[in-house]
């Protein structure tokens, strides 16, 4: 099984907010290596970034694909961006921005290995040390997530080289567009934290492992990788950063779980909501909203069209 890193972060980064209150991540205090690529070294036009509107006689609903952290520049946030939130009577993220303690709480209880088990004693030796040396890269000691399930060792070793490279869920789309709204603009979610958990957490352990596997294997080239998705997504190329996402050979049934059934279910979310009056802003990972089978692609074979209005 594999899950590219590009997929992590353009599908389900929605989850980091919690993962960067909680354990490991919360106490990685460890000396930053040198920065494989610094978000400052990509040079990228600003205030394109993609932003798409579905709407009726009485209802408009504008799409706006985020990433979860980024490294503070928000020259991103256009005043055709900022005309369409400020219109907007709710904003509606992939999960609740206010999650805080109680979120990292529970995440770090459902990600917890049973009393005696030991997460690198369930690995092959080849595996182990790929693992211990992706740790070791980022200075983290080897038995950092022992006590913790394959999944949120894999995610982990997404999360920290991006923090230690300066990307920062305080930074992301989410906590600017959340910190910009009108006090009055009500909030909402698509899903709840614990089913988020539940995409990683519900997989069997040997997927688990393929999973963590794979992201050992990744974790040299993760800061590099985001920042081309954050260079693509700051221009706009909804294409191009499609086919970043997608480029890699993947698990078809985990890249279902994580993408494109989550894709089906905002769309209906959508369907229904267009039978309210209202203006809506939808922010969720730039993965959702580009290239085949998007929500946008979902909403086309339900014949409803949606226009791109940046």
């Amino acid at each position: 099984m594999r899950l590219p890193i590009r997929q992590w972060a353009g599908a389900c980064g929605a989850l980091i907010a919690a993962f960067a209150l909680s354990g490991p991540a919360a106490r990685a205090e460890a000396p930053a290596p040198a920065p494989v690529l610094s978000p400052a070294a990509v040079e990228t036009p600003a205030g394109n970034v993609a932003l798409w509107k579905v709407a009726d006689e009485d209802t408009t609903i504008y799409l706006f694909g985020t990433i979860h952290l980024l490294d503070g520049d928000d020259a991103w946030f256009s005043d055709t961006i900022g005309k369409a939130l400020a219109t907007s009577d709710q904003l509606v993220t992939e999960v609740d921005q206010d999650s805080g303690a109680a979120a990292s709480a529970m995440l770090l209880r459902r990600a917890m290995l049973p009393q005696g088990q030991n997460l690198r004693a369930l690995m092959s030796a080849e595996d182990r040390a790929a693992y211990e040396k992706a740790l070791h890269a980022i200075r983290m000691p080897a038995e950092t997530f022992d006590r913790f399930k394959p999944w949120y060792a894999g995610l982990m070793l997404n999360l920290l080289p991006l923090m230690q490279n300066g990307y920062s869920v305080d930074k992301g789309v989410e906590a600017v567009l959340t910190a910009r709204k009108r006090p009055q603009t009500g909030t909402g979610a698509l899903e709840t934290m614990e089913e988020q958990v539940d995409l990683f957490d519900a997989l069997p352990q040997t997927a688990q492992l393929a999973y963590l596997r794979s992201t050992a294997k990744a974790a040299p080239d993760m800061v590099a990788t985001i920042a081309d998705m954050v260079k693509e997504w700051r221009a706009g190329n909804a294409d191009a950063l499609a086919e970043l996402i997608n480029d890699e050979e993947t698990d078809p049934a985990l890249l279902d779980r994580i993408l494109y059934a989550r894709n089906t279910s905002w769309a209906n979310w959508i369907v229904r909501r267009l039978e309210q009056p209202g203006t809506v802003f939808v922010a969720v990972g730039a993965g959702h909203l580009a290239g085949q089978g998007s929500v946008q692609d979902q909403l086309r074979r339900r014949g409803i069209g949606s226009a791109r209005v940046q």
